[in-house]
C-alpha cells in the first residue's frame, strides 16, 4: 500500500506541474517530492509524468491515476488529521537549541513535559548553528535569526538583548563605565562569529533611542558564548552576552551588569517549526508547552535588557 506522502507528492506535482512548487506547498524539499513520485512510479510499475526542464506533464497512465485518487485525497487527509487530534502526542521529538540557553532554561522544564506527555521521546540537539528544519528532519528549533524559508513559521518568545557584564572581582578598583565609549578602558572578551568569521560588534542603545558602539578593547577571543561567560566569571574582562546566558549569574551576584541603561538588540528568541497541513501532535504539544512555560516564568520580561 502506498504511503500518503507519496500520493500527496504526486497529486500536488500534477496540480502545479512542478516538483518545486509541490515541495513549497508541502514544506519539503524538491528532491524529497521527486523521490516520493519516483518511488510511487516504481511501486506501480508505470511512468506517471513526462519530465522536461520546464514542466511536468502527466502521461496517459498518470492522468487516469490522478482522476482516480485526487478527489479522495482530501478525505484521507481529514481522517488522518482527526486521528492525530484524538490521539495522544507520541514519538521522537527532534529539537535544536543553543547549548547555554537550552541547558539553563529548557532542560529544567523537561521533567514536567515528560510527565504530561510520557509517550514523547525527546531528542534534543544542543548546537550553536542554524539548522535546516525540513532537510535535517527537525520537529522544531529554538533560537534567533533563522531563515524563514517557505513552509517554516516562527513564534516569538522573548527579546534577544545583549548586555555588558563582568565579575565583581574584575571591576574591583576600576571605575564603572558611565557610557559605552568608556568600555574602551576595559578588557574585552570578544566573540568571533561562526558564520562570518568576524569579531562581533554591537551597537548599544538607551531608552531615549541614542545609539553608541560598544568600544571594548579586544583582549580575548572565543567562538562560543558559554566560554565567554565562564571567562567573565573568572574575572578576565567584560563580555557582551545575551541576557538569558547570564541571568542566573546576575541574579546570584557572580556577575554584575555594566551600563544598565544600555543594551543591544539582536532580534527575538523564537520557536520555529514547519507549517504542515498535518502538524504532528507531538510538535504542537511542544510548541504550546514552551510558550506556556515562558509565560508562567515571565521569561520575556526577565530577558529584556532594557529593564535595569
Amino acid at each position: 500500500m502506498e504511503t500518503l506522502t507519496n500520493l500527496e507528492s504526486f497529486v500536488r506535482s500534477a496540480a502545479h506541474g512542478s516538483f518545486s512548487e509541490a515541495a513549497r506547498r508541502l514544506a519539503v524539499t524538491p528532491a524529497a517530492v521527486s523521490r516520493n513520485v519516483a518511488m510511487l512510479e516504481r511501486n506501480l510499475g508505470v511512468r506517471l509524468f513526462h519530465r522536461s526542464t520546464r514542466k511536468l506533464t502527466l502521461t496517459e497512465a498518470g492522468e487516469a491515476f490522478h482522476l482516480t485518487i485526487a478527489g479522495n485525497l482530501e478525505g484521507i487527509q481529514a481522517a488522518i488529521t482527526g486521528l492525530a487530534i484524538a490521539g495522544a502526542p507520541a514519538g521522537t521529538l527532534k529539537v535544536s537549541m543553543a547549548p547555554t540557553f537550552g541547558t539553563m532554561h529548557l532542560l529544567p522544564l523537561l521533567p514536567s513535559f515528560l510527565k504530561k506527555y510520557p509517550q514523547i521521546r525527546p531528542e534534543w540537539h544542543f548546537e550553536n548553528r542554524m539548522v535546516d528544519l525540513i532537510a535535517e528532519g527537525y520537529d522544531a528549533a529554538i533560537g534567533g535569526s533563522f531563515d524563514l524559508s517557505p513552509g517554516i513559521v516562527s513564534r516569538a518568545l522573548a527579546p534577544a538583548h545583549i548586555i555588558a557584564v563582568a565579575s565583581p572581582a574584575y571591576m574591583h578598583g576600576r571605575t564603572p563605565p558611565d557610557d559605552p565609549t568608556a568600555l574602551q578602558a576595559l578588557d574585552g572578551i570578544m566573540m568571533r562569529s561562526l558564520q562570518s568569521g568576524r569579531l562581533r560588534q554591537w551597537m548599544l542603545r538607551d531608552a531615549a533611542g541614542n545609539e553608541v558602539p560598544a568600544a571594548l578593547t579586544t583582549s580575548i577571543i572565543f567562538n562560543d558564548p558559554s566560554a565567554m561567560r565562564e571567562a567573565a566569571l573568572l574575572g578576565l574582562g567584560v563580555a557582551m552576552l545575551a541576557v538569558p546566558d547570564v541571568l542566573p549569574a546576575l541574579e546570584g551576584g557572580q556577575l554584575i551588569r555594566l551600563l544598565p541603561r544600555w543594551h543591544a538588540d539582536a532580534g527575538a528568541i523564537s520557536i520555529y517549526y514547519a507549517s504542515r497541513t498535518l502538524l504532528p501532535a507531538k510538535t504542537r504539544a511542544f510548541v504550546d508547552w514552551v510558550v506556556e512555560a515562558f509565560k508562567q516564568q515571565q521569561l520575556a520580561e526577565r530577558f529584556a535588557g532594557g529593564l535595569s
